[in-house]
């Protein structure tokens, strides 16, 4: 099977909840990791008679998110009914938004290292969530094969912002580095905790292939209910293969809904894929349409900062392309930032905002001093552990300096290669990576207390004579 005369088409619908206290349509608290079934009423289990009052909070921040996104703010959004019937649905119906959403179309600009791609937005609607199934018994741990199934009602109702990625995406590597971007686009917005192990960043893939430069668009593949970058990425690979040895052996790809199977890598048929007609859309007679006042759309556009797009493409100047992508979509770039700002260089102000745990702002001055200082490292390891909870004093640090002395170094030093042979070797024969091995075992050796720049130097100096 050859895959090079094939093209990925790729589009994801992302699902985040929104961080309000309550439910979308009650006031029913939300809570992650409550007993089960603690947070419900009437109206999130669909008594007969109780009625759905939106939640104004949740309205704001899906409003600006589109902002974010460079959507286009409706005037008159309209809430519908999506009709389906699920045990984890009581009303037989979702809450949903269809053809007049809140937020029209719409640009993602993501950052690559060839410039600027823009992947289109669809759209981003407001629903609520559907409450939460949880399969026990069996080997699968799915409905499939399961003994019994039980619901936990207190998801059911959670505000749900659903955004609609255009199918823009070309490879499984650009597909998960706009999703990374997109969740911390949603994070530092504060609308949403966006975390995948916790369930409040899930998404659809919408997987399918065409010969390169064909127009339109052949049957796609749907994976629902993604949560993991990794397997979203080998999810997409693998439909992508399937899908082209599937047309080069001339079978038919029909549009469904697929599962994949980590330990297999392999994608199976869910069900027949269901278009917007099979769900019977219809305006819900519960709710009137939602008209957000051209002064609240203002306000919101003025809480828009930076965005982490904007500051990959700033700090690429400094680092490079793929050092700042990761430092931005980590949340990582702000204390790094902090560090170069007071004169650490900046790559060493990245590494240290990566690798080690997270520290006060308002700390980064002081830091920035012990950082440029002649210190052991057990002083640097210290005062970073210290400045995680609280103001720290660069004074108190400063005092234990670093073993520099060439002649006391030397012969620890001379020590270490004599007592590993082999990886003396490793390096001479290319692999420098093992630089590290032997950094740590003079640091091993003297406590943490040589200066690791000298150490490179005197490690260098001998490996190469």
């Amino acid at each position: 099977m050859s895959t090079t005369d094939w093209e990925l088409v790729c589009g994801l619908e992302v699902h985040c909840h929104l961080k309000t206290r309550t439910k979308m349509f009650c006031r029913c608290a939300l809570e992650y990791g409550a007993a089960e079934n603690t947070h419900t009423c009437p109206v999130c289990l669909a008594h007969p008679g109780a009625l759905p009052v939106p939640n104004g909070r949740a309205i704001e921040m899906t409003i600006l998110l589109g902002l974010a996104l460079d959507c286009e703010i409706a005037e008159r959004a309209v809430f519908a009914r999506k009709n389906y019937f699920y045990p984890d649905l009581p009303k037989g119906y979702q809450i949903s938004q269809y053809e007049a959403p809140l937020c029209g179309p719409g640009r993602f600009v993501l950052p690559t290292a060839d410039g600027d791609r823009e992947i289109g937005i669809v759209r981003a609607h407001l629903e609520e969530d559907a409450a939460k199934t949880v399969h026990a018994g069996g080997a699968t741990g799915r409905s499939v094969g399961a003994d019994y199934s039980l619901v936990d009602f207190n998801r059911g109702g959670t505000p749900l912002l659903e955004i609609v990625g255009a199918p823009d995406l070309r490879s499984a590597e650009e597909a998960m580095s706009f999703l990374r971007l997109l969740r911390q686009t949603i994070a530092e917005l504060g609308v949403s905790d966006a975390e995948m192990e916790k369930g409040t960043l899930r998404a659809d893939v919408n997987v399918s292939v065409r010969r390169r430069g064909e127009e339109g668009f052949r049957p796609r593949w749907e994976i629902k209910n993604m949560n993991s970058f990794t397997f979203i990425g080998r999810a997409i690979e693998a439909a992508f293969r399937q899908q082209v040895d599937a047309h080069e052996r001339g079978d038919e790809v029909v549009q469904s809904t697929y599962d994949y199977e980590p330990d297999t890598d392999r994608l199976t048929v869910h069900r027949s894929k269901e278009e917007a007609d099979d769900y019977r859309y219809f305006p819900e007679p519960d709710l009137v349409p939602v008209e957000p006042p051209a002064e609240l759309v203002e306000r919101l556009r003025g809480q828009l900062l930076e965005r982490p797009a904007d500051r990959i493409r700033r700090l690429a100047e400094e680092l490079g392309y793929a050092l700042a992508a990761e430092l931005v979509t980590t949340g990582n770039d702000e204390r790094a930032e902090a560090l170069a700002a007071e004169g650490v260089e900046w790559k060493t102000a990245a590494a240290i905002a990566m690798n080690r745990g997270e520290f006060w702002i308002e700390n980064a001055p002081e830091l920035a001093k012990i950082v440029k200082a002649n210190v052991t490292r057990e002083a640097v390891d210290a005062s970073f552990l210290a400045a995680e909870t609280g103001p720290i004093e660069a004074d108190t640090y400063l005092l234990q300096t670093a073993l520099g002395d060439e002649s006391e170094l030397a012969p620890v030093i001379d020590a270490v290669l004599a007592a590993n042979p082999e990886q003396v070797e490793t390096y001479r024969g290319g692999k420098e990576g093992v630089l590290g091995f032997l950094v740590g075992q003079v640091m091993r050796e003297t406590q943490g207390k040589a200066d690791p720049k000298v150490v490179n130097r005197l490690l260098l100096e001998r490996l190469k004579g």
